[in-house]
């Protein structure tokens, strides 16, 4: 599934081009399904640092959903169970901020609540800058609070550092108009408008992220994390998934 990395060119001059990757707490874990592959994990910091080195600027939101998923029992309070899954982004950009650091990758890890030293608050003026310096900008924390789910925090994280686009690794290859894995007759969208994504209720991120991408005319790309070299083909624009335009 994550072969050996290949070159992958660059085209075209992309200057002043920052992006919000995000993929996951689930791809993490490969076929474990539960914590961390690093076989994965390795694969993903490869093809980043490709992107980086031709200079496009990344900053990376993680799902928890390899340690944590919603309320798992009924008898939890779901402002506690959402704290809960706040955490698990905290541990996964953590350890991913780190593989990344491994690979040769310099990172800052920027959170919504206070930990610590283990990550500083978030703060945009210090988060562009890192990402000027070619640093990975890793948002852990979602938005911090409850109620509120991983897409909205990505949707808001992307507005405040300004970037071009939000980039979303996913099982499958783009934005269908039903489930391809029970309908074979599932049509995929090339492209689509964000007005269509919020009318038709596709699944590409929860209804109030869309419609927070659709105020400020936030563009999404859908892609999948299976294809070889996606994540570097993602992050220099040269992708073959789902364009969700919002001019």
């Amino acid at each position: 599934m994550y072969g050996k990395l290949g070159k992958v060119k660059r085209e075209v001059s992309m200057p002043n081009r920052r992006v919000m990757l995000k993929f996951s707490g689930e791809a993490l874990a490969g076929d474990k399904h539960f914590g961390f592959s690093d076989d994965v994990i390795f694969s993903v910091a490869k093809q980043v640092k490709e992107a980086v080195s031709q200079g496009v600027e990344v900053a990376i939101v993680i799902g928890g959903g390899n340690f944590w998923r919603g309320r798992q029992s009924e008898q939890v309070d779901r402002y506690k169970a959402d704290q809960v899954g706040i955490l698990a982004t905290m541990m996964n950009c953590i350890y991913v901020s780190e593989i990344f650091r491994i690979s040769g990758l310099k990172t800052k890890i920027m959170s919504s609540i206070a930990v610590g030293d283990m990550a500083e608050l978030f703060s945009k003026d210090k988060a562009v800058k890192a990402l000027k310096k070619g640093q990975v900008v890793f948002c852990a924390g979602g938005t911090g609070h409850p109620f509120f789910s991983t897409d909205t925090g990505v949707v808001l994280r992307a507005l405040e550092l300004e970037c071009k686009e939000i980039l979303l690794a996913k099982a499958i290859d783009g934005v269908y108009d039903k489930d391809p894995k029970k309908y074979p007759d599932a049509k995929k969208y090339d492209t689509l408008s964000i007005e269509e994504v919020v009318e038709k209720k596709l699944q590409v991120i929860d209804l109030s992220a869309s419609i927070l991408c659709l105020e400020n005319r936030l563009p999404l790309s859908v892609f999948s994390l299976e294809e070889e070299d996606g994540i570097a083909k993602a992050l220099l624009g040269e992708h073959r998934g789902t364009r969700v335009t919002a001019d």
